[in-house]
């Protein structure tokens, strides 16, 4: 563990990019597979390299997000613009979640869902709206989590739920599409 907080210290954009790239791209790849019930791809071999950078570059900006938030949240703090219990520990972490998918995440979901449609070649939004849904019923409650630890941990945790996000939604697609006996 000690080498990876020194990497990530070392190296906080470049290891979010590298987290992000590679539990980003195999969670749209079990997704995917889950969906079609056999091992697929999420596009042909050169889109799936464009996805990869595309979950890198995500990572980068979900990086200064998570900074940028952070201050935010402190800012609002200092003036008095959310309550003293929300400065420390799980209040804490549950004031930046919130603040974070509230005021970060439809933006950073409608730019990821852009370079989705350069990689694929179509201008498609359909989904958008349940993607947004997740910020609550899911990025708000994983992100409390996520902030309630150590920094050198917060983007490779939030790497980590964007897979599972990706098994959640390929799961509940694959169920929709049985019949019910």
């Amino acid at each position: 563990m000690e080498s990876y907080v020194q990497w990530i210290n070392g190296n906080p954009l470049m290891s979010a990019a590298v987290q992000f790239g590679i539990l980003g791209t195999i969670g749209e790849v079990i997704s995917c597979s889950i969906k079609a019930k056999q091992f697929v791809l999420p596009g042909k071999w050169y889109q799936v390299a464009a996805k990869l950078l595309a979950w890198a570059l995500l990572g980068i900006v979900i990086k200064y997000g998570f900074v940028g938030m952070k201050g935010f949240t402190r800012a609002l703090l200092d003036h008095q613009m959310l309550p003293a219990i929300l400065g420390s520990g799980i209040g804490w972490a549950f004031a930046v979640s919130v603040l974070t998918n509230l005021f970060f995440g439809p933006q950073m979901m409608f730019f990821h869902r852009l370079e989705d449609n350069l990689i694929l070649w179509e201008w498609n939004l359909s989904g958008i709206t349940t993607a947004w849904w997740t910020l609550l019923w899911f990025w708000i409650p994983a992100h409390t989590v996520t902030f309630s630890l150590p920094s050198e941990y917060q983007i490779g945790l939030a790497a980590v739920w964007s897979l599972v996000l990706g098994l959640i939604l390929g799961l509940s697609k694959g169920l929709k599409t049985q019949p019910l006996t």
